[in-house]
This record gives structure tokens, sequence and C-alpha cells, in this order.
């Protein structure tokens, strides 16, 4: 299923959307950045994405709660933030943005449940 990334970068604060692969290649992306920064960061969301899954998932064994299926995450430092779900990530101005309506339209547009 491809990611709908118009309804990514429709969001409010949104600067770029993408879609990545699991080897951390991108698939396709809109927005205010470079072909070669958004390559970059389809490496970094894969990776993160990756790192997360296996956190979960040993969480899950080792505490008995609920951890996974791993949905997503997000990283918020100085005036931006990055959030992903599934293979779709975004870029936003944190001051600007909903985290609940960013991961509701991230969860729609990736096909994340």
């Amino acid at each position: 299923m491809a990611v709908n990334l118009d309804k990514l970068i429709a969001l409010k604060g949104a600067i770029a959307a993408g879609e990545f692969g699991v080897g951390g290649n991108l698939v396709a992306y809109k927005g205010k950045m470079k072909e070669e920064h958004a390559k970059m960061v389809a490496m970094m969301c894969a990776a993160n994405s990756l790192m997360g899954k296996m956190q979960a998932e040993g969480f899950s064994a080792y505490t008995g709660m609920k951890w996974s299926p791993f949905k997503g995450w997000a990283v918020s430092a100085g005036d931006y933030s990055v959030c992903v779900m599934g293979n779709a990530g975004v870029f936003v101005e944190t001051a600007k943005t909903s985290f609940d309506e960013v991961f509701k339209t991230l969860g729609q547009a990736a096909g994340v449940r």
C-alpha cells in the first residue's frame, strides 16, 4: 500500500513527508527538503524503526507488558520533530502541530492500526 503523502504534508506545521523501505531506501517524499536530505532521513527512519521494534519486543518479553506490535516513534529537538508510523514519516515544526493529529493522520496515511 502506498503512503498518502498528500494527507501528511497537509498537516499543520508539516515541512516534509516521506515513505521509506525497510532497508532505508527512499520510496517517495514531498515538501521542503532536498532529495539528498530525504534519502538520509529515510535511512534514519528505517534504522530507528528497527531499533524501536526490537525494544518493544524485548520490553514485552521482559516485563510481560504489551509493548508490541511496534507502531511508531517520534523525536523532538530544537524547533522540529519527526514522527514515524509504519513506513511513513513527517517532519513538523513542533510549536505549530498537534502530535495527536500527526499520529492519527500517520496511521491513516500509512495503514497502521
